[in-house]
């Protein structure tokens, strides 16, 4: 190890900096946010430091550097492209027993500033040493993307309620269980949702009743793709103790699960109803009974067809708190690999989301409005009943060489997108591999245009369709 991790306190310590330019800049910034009593030393400052430097955030040296100006310092940062500045400004430095950093020069340091991620008071660094600082920079990117912004509430709440978790708990192994419980279970997920006045509440009744409650997260999967799922869904599948998961979610973001939750499968496909709903909410409320933290994990988003709203009404009743981590719907996300908008000011100025699956005895679809010209259906479910959906819309108006797409397996890498006219629909459909959505309307033509340049061209099967209406 080239280098030793250190976390410094610069809070009215003088640092001084050595230079005035866009690079000065960025690291005046980085010792201003750390406290640090900042003196820069240079002839001219760029225009964000002069700024700074009249908001008296720093004090200003017009002047060339001199070894005098290291008197009282405690840091020491050359940001120069004068090599040999840098280097009297390092020898100087080491001379008086203090720290030193030159900007891209490793030789010329004795301190390297690492990558940093900011979830104050929560601070992580990364560091390469000095040798790949892109690298670093990377891996930072990597991990800021994986941990969630409310990090720093968590730990200012926990730090107030530290002492009084001391005088209840006196055994270490009795405090490092209840943090663990804490910072993964309920208290957690109501700091991320901003409700930190009941986070406060909850941590102090976690010291005062056992935590047997668990919790019920409705989390949208996206179509398919594991790159649509969003980062916050992400934390939560990696903090779930139950999923309970679709068929039409992926097996690559069900490898996003952590290892050791357990993972079931209450999937429904169409004409094949393998678990009841009222079988999955009682799964729900028996697992969060238990104290779990249960993921119901949907293809698409829980709230478009997805009947997260019943299953939120089930956990209601029986008292469990619940969230829900929005997913990307397979309308935007399908059509969007096929290139498809769903508006589109020349063709379609609205969009209307359909089932082709309703519930028996529930209302009939309008099917006049429906049929409507310029605009966009999307029709989930609708393969199998897509016969009757052809000769509704032709019926009501709707011109039967209206373009027609339907998408197979949406953002997957076996997407399939057949396109052609209204009047084919039943053996367009029969085409597709499921899941597939159905898009009606003047945008479905466009796909040949503006299909996604990534997407393999066997997998698209290309159909010349009478697209003018007469």
């Amino acid at each position: 190890m080239d280098y030793l991790p250190l976390f410094v306190s610069l809070r009215g310590r003088q640092v001084v900096l050595i230079g005035g330019g866009v690079v000065a800049a960025r690291k005046a910034e980085l010792l201003l946010k750390a406290h640090a009593s900042l003196v820069v030393i240079s002839p001219e400052l760029c225009e964000s430091l002069y700024e700074a430097y009249q908001q008296n955030q720093l004090l200003w040296v017009q002047a060339s550097y001199q070894t005098q100006h290291l008197d009282g310092a405690y840091l020491v940062i050359a940001a120069t492209d004068d090599h040999a500045l840098n280097e009297k400004v390092f020898h100087d430095a080491q001379q008086h027993h203090i720290f030193v950093n030159v900007v891209d020069e490793q030789p010329l340091c004795s301190f390297i500033v690492p990558s940093i991620i900011d979830r104050s008071p929560v601070i992580v660094a990364i560091s390469s040493g000095g040798t790949a600082p892109v690298l670093a920079k990377l891996l930072r990117e990597k991990l800021e993307a994986m941990l969630p912004p409310s990090l720093g509430k968590m730990a200012e709440i926990a730090g107030r309620g530290r002492e009084r978790v001391k005088q209840r708990l006196t055994k270490l192994s009795e405090r490092k269980r209840f943090w663990e419980r804490s910072f993964s279970g309920r208290f957690a997920s109501l700091v991320e949702s901003g409700q930190l006045d009941d986070a406060e509440k909850q941590l102090e009744q976690q010291l005062t009743e056992p935590d047997n409650q668990g919790e019920l997260t409705l989390v949208g999967a996206g179509p398919g793709d594991a790159g649509l799922l969003t980062l916050k869904g992400l934390r939560v599948l990696q903090n779930a103790d139950v999923v309970l998961y679709d068929h039409l979610v992926s097996a690559e973001i069900l490898d996003l699960v952590r290892r050791d939750a357990d993972k079931i499968c209450v999937g429904k496909r169409a004409g094949n109803h393998s678990v009841a709903q009222e079988e999955t909410n009682q799964l729900i409320v028996k697992y969060a009974q238990q104290g779990k933290k249960v993921v119901r994990l949907k293809g698409g988003d829980p709230f478009i067809f997805g009947r997260g709203g019943e299953e939120l009404q089930v956990a209601a009743e029986a008292k469990i708190p619940f969230q829900v981590v929005p997913g990307i719907t397979a309308a935007i996300g399908a059509t969007a690999y096929a290139g498809i908008p769903l508006t589109h000011r020349d063709h379609a100025q609205s969009i209307t989301f359909i089932t082709g699956h309703c519930r028996q005895g529930g209302a009939e679809l309008d099917w006049q409005a429906l049929a409507r010209g310029h605009q966009t259906l999307a029709i989930y479910m609708g393969t199998v009943t897509a016969d009757n959906i052809r000769q509704q819309l032709i019926q009501h108006g709707r011109h039967r060489n209206t373009p027609v797409a339907v998408i197979g397996c949406g953002t997957r890498q076996d997407q399939k997108v057949v396109t052609g006219a209204l009047h084919e629909l039943e053996s367009l459909a029969q085409q597709a591999p499921a899941p597939a959505l159905i898009v009606i309307g003047e945008v479905a033509a466009l796909h040949q245009q503006l299909a996604w340049f990534g997407q393999q061209p066997e997998t698209i099967q290309w159909r010349s369709a009478v697209l003018e209406l007469a």
